[in-house]
């Protein structure tokens, strides 16, 4: 009996320990209008992309994440830079350069990749309604390895999650492993 008061006092203990919703992160993008990327808003959900603007592996996704950006209207996008020496100039170049169209925040102090549990750029993270995280991971399937792509992708593990949690079915893979630049 002392055993099982030990253990429900340290359940209660850690389920107190956790907040019931994310912070309200308030970031500017690059035009500096604050965004709460943690917040979907009237969206579906949010969809943070780290990146790292010298990866080879992020800026190959730019077009992909473009065109997922474009067909998935319902969901909040942001392009998490997480350089910590990236400058707001350097990074207006890196996404007229990659023409990227969703907004890019800068998450020098990784505050963002703390929350999210980001480990390599590109990695999607994406958060629901209720602050969740609705599915974490890779893209898509085109990196076997770093260093080894694939002529095509076969699996589109990003837009699987956002189309199921945009008809409101339960995400087939909640979590895959993304392929990248390790996060420093």
């Amino acid at each position: 009996m002392r055993y099982l008061c030990a253990i429900l006092c340290f359940a209660a203990s850690v389920c107190l320990a956790v907040p019931d919703h994310l912070p309200d992160v308030v970031f500017r993008d690059l035009t500096d209008v604050p965004r709460h990327p943690l917040e979907p808003a009237e969206k579906d959900a949010s969809v943070l992309v780290f990146f790292w603007q010298d990866c080879p592996v992020s800026n190959g996704y730019a077009p992909e994440l473009n065109r997922i950006a474009a067909s998935h209207t319902n969901c909040a996008f942001y392009i998490v830079q997480v350089d910590p020496d990236l400058t707001p100039a350097a990074a207006r170049e890196h996404a007229t350069q990659y023409r990227l169209s969703m907004p890019v925040l800068l998450d020098p102090k990784h505050q963002l990749v703390k929350l999210a549990r980001a480990t390599v750029t590109p990695e999607a993270v994406v958060f629901g309604k209720n602050g969740d995280v609705l599915y974490r991971g890779r893209i898509d399937d085109n990196y076997a390895a770093f260093g080894k792509k694939r002529a095509s992708a076969r699996q589109h593990d990003l837009i699987d999650a956002l189309d199921a949690i945009t008809t409101g079915q339960p995400v087939k893979f909640k979590e895959t492993k993304a392929i990248g630049c390790v996060i420093q």
